[in-house]
Order: structure tokens, then sequence, then C-alpha cells
């Protein structure tokens, strides 16, 4: 049955756009992936580390009387300086003084043995030259003799030992220095040995620190300085004494770092900082683990270039620490990808997660 004449014309109409429209759509263009990035940061690969100590010198003696005795004076106190050879303290001498006066008095009795003995042994000579003696006789005269001679010079001994100890009862400096501590006053009984005062040499000066085990590698291959508190004047210093055993209370060591001053600025007992600087001074960054890839050629990293464009950057990793890679062959400034690296290709236009990275 043949359409009418207005249906027929709109039908004309509409088949062209049916089919236009039927036809295939072009596919629109992949748009490009977005990358997590972050930018390189460059710092020396350095770790510093801190402790407070004190100064002190290099030679601190305790100074004591090498007699016992009653001491009737002390002649220096905290804080006075001193020459070697200065005297300190005195003992009461009296007793020493009767003892080297006892020691003389037996020289003097072996002096005179010894002088009969050898008289004696003359007068046994002569008898014997004229038969009047016998051998043995002559020969027990020499004994004695002999005898004679060996307690004079005990005696002698004796006598030297006692001056000796009554040179003592004067408590000399055994260097030059200062005071530092006074545990004895006059009119106290002290013991040979007992402390009497303590003498800090002249001379180097350190600080002593107290270092945890577990820092002990700190003192290995790692530069040291000194910081005043007093000025924050600091020093190159170099480590001289470690304690061979930690302290039992503690579990520190005993530490001496000795450096110089030659302003004389540091004062025993003034309050100081050691650093102590370890680490390679070349700059190096410290990216995330996962923007690290190696595919066999060594470790790389993808670098977002002019464009968005990724480049294949090779890197040395320094070491490996916990949650980043600390490596080597970046600029500052660079952007990395540090997510997905191994789904991307060089050279492949990638979009940034965030501008503000």
């Amino acid at each position: 049955m043949p359409l009418p004449l207005p249906r027929a014309a709109a039908l004309a109409v509409l088949l062209p756009l049916l089919a236009a429209c039927s036809e295939a759509q072009p596919q629109a263009a992949k748009a490009p992936p977005v990358v997590q990035t972050a930018l390189v940061r460059l710092a020396p690969e350095t770790e510093d580390r801190r402790y407070t100590g004190v100064v002190v010198a290099r030679r601190e003696a305790v100074e004591g009387f090498r007699v016992g005795g009653r001491m009737i004076a002390r002649l220096v106190d905290v804080g006075d300086r001193v020459k070697a050879g200065q005297v300190l303290a005195r003992l009461d001498p009296t007793d020493l003084d009767l003892a080297a006066e006892s020691a003389a008095a037996e020289v003097d009795a072996a002096k005179a043995a010894l002088a009969r003995a050898a008289a004696e042994v003359a007068r046994g000579a002569a008898l014997a030259g004229r038969s009047f003696a016998s051998a043995s006789d002559l020969e027990g005269r020499e004994l004695t003799r002999d005898e004679a001679r060996g307690r004079l010079l005990r005696a002698e001994r004796q006598h030297a030992l006692a001056r000796n100890q009554r040179a003592y009862a004067e408590l000399t400096a055994s260097a030059d220095g200062v005071v530092t501590g006074v545990s004895a006053e006059a009119g106290q009984v002290v013991a040979l040995g007992d402390p009497v005062l303590t003498l800090a040499a002249d001379g180097v000066i350190e600080v002593s620190v107290a270092i945890p085990e577990g820092r002990l590698g700190d003192l290995d291959g790692g530069a040291a300085t000194v910081s005043l508190w007093s000025d924050g004047t600091t020093y190159p210093a170099r480590l001289r004494e470690r304690a061979p055993a930690a302290d039992a209370a503690s579990r520190t060591y005993a530490v001496r770092f000795a450096f110089d001053d030659p302003q004389g600025r540091a004062r025993l007992g003034m309050t100081a900082t050691v650093a102590l600087t370890r680490g390679d001074p070349r700059p190096v960054a410290r990216l995330p683990l996962s923007a690290v890839l190696d595919q066999g050629a060594g470790a790389a990293v993808y670098v977002v270039g002019e464009g968005g464009r990724l480049a294949l950057r090779p890197v040395t990793v320094l070491r490996w620490a916990a949650g980043e890679a600390v490596v080597s062959g970046l600029a500052e400034g660079e952007r990395v990808v540090t997510l997905g690296v191994n789904r991307l290709a060089p050279d492949l236009p990638v979009r940034l997660a965030s501008a503000a990275l």
C-alpha cells in the first residue's frame, strides 16, 4: 500500500540522518597516566652526635705524704697556682728528727766497732808474723772486721732512710699547676699516702665525656670538635683516651678528647660540648624505596623532564636505610617518580598527581 506523500517525504529526510548516526565514531585519544613524584633535595650524608662533658687537665695528681704523722700546716688553698718543688704542707717532724738522730748514733757506733775490729786484725797479723798467734785466730779477727764493716754499711743506709723520711715531712708539688681540691686540714693525723690535696698539672687540657655503649661506633673515623658553653668558642679535637670497660652503674664509657687552646679561654671545670661527625660530606639524595628501579642494568629512577616526558636516569645507591634509599647521581630540584615505576617506560608523557609536589 503506497504511503501518503507527507510521510514518504519525512522518511526520505530521516534515512540519511540515521545512516550517518550508525557509522562508527572515532575513538578519543588516551590521556597520559598520572604519577606521584617528589623533588630531589641534596644534603651531605653525615651524622652529628653531641655529648656534654667537662674540661679537665690531662694530668691530675692526688698529693699525699710519704710518711704518716700529724699535719701542722697547709700552705695552699683551692685555686692557688704552685710551682714544682713548692712546699704545700708540713708534718710534725719531732718523731722523724729523733729517728734520724738515732740512726746517726748507730752509724757512729758501727764506725767505732769497725775501727776496733780493724785494730784487732792488725794486732793479730803482727802476732802471727812472730808465731805468737795461730792462723785461725787471725782468720777469726778478720771475720769480725768484715762483720763490723757490714754493720756500718747497714747503719749508713738506715741513716740515709731516716734523713729521707725527715725530708718527707714536707709535701712538695710534683709539677707546676693549680690546686683543685683539699682533703686534709692542719691538726689532722694522716697515714702514709692519705690524700691531702689534688693538683692539676699545667699542659694539655681535655674534655671528659661519657659515651653510651650503643654509640661507641661514633668514635671510629669521625671528626670531633669541642665547643665551650661559656662563649661558644669551637676547637678541633682529637680522641686521646677511651676507657676499656663501661662504668658499672651508668653503662657508659669514659672518653677524653684533647684540644689546643692557645688563647687560654678554657678553664678547668667548664662545661663543653663534643660534636662527633661521621659520614660522607658529598651531597646525596634520599628517596623512597619505591622510586628505585632495577631492570638488570643497575639502579635507576624515572625523572620527569621537560614536556612531562620520562627519562630513565642511572643512580648509585650508597646505602639502604629504613624505608628509603640514599643515592647519588641526581641534581637538586629534579622531579623523580616515586610510585609505580615498574609500569612506566622512557619517553612516556605523564601528568603530575599534584601541582604542589
